[in-house]
């Protein structure tokens, strides 16, 4: 059983930045890929960022590409989001998730792939 704790959300005004972090503890295995989603009220959770264990790999939703970048710590167990040029609809629950995959540079996309969830982060940003 892996555990997944974030923090780093709060208030922020659009331009701004914040850096997301997710802590596994438990039983991380190797070829732990690690990922972030984010739900708005009203809105069905959505994928954001993801990265493989080798953090070789990587993939943005098209809503954050050139905005945000995942990055990680193995030693740490922790996986980053800084997020920068914050917009109004980039406010949501960001929760922090995690796989074991079958190889290193597994990135997986969808939620259904991952085995291990945060309770959420919750980054408002204002206009």
């Amino acid at each position: 059983q892996v555990q997944l704790v974030e923090s780093g959300g709060g208030l922020v005004q659009a331009g701004g930045s914040l850096r997301l972090s997710c802590k596994a503890s438990g039983r991380v295995l190797d070829n732990y890929a690690m990922g972030w989603f984010r739900q708005a009220p009203g809105m069905e959770r959505s994928f954001v960022a993801a990265i493989s264990w080798s953090a070789e790999n990587t993939h943005y939703a098209d809503s954050v590409k050139g905005r945000f970048t995942i990055s990680r710590d193995n030693a740490k167990s922790t996986v980053y989001l800084q997020m920068n040029g914050l917009k109004p609809e980039d406010t949501a629950v960001y929760t922090c998730a995690g796989a074991t995959a079958a190889y290193s540079a597994y990135v997986p996309l969808f939620a259904t792939s991952y085995d291990d969830w945060g309770r959420g982060t919750q980054v408002t940003v204002s206009t």
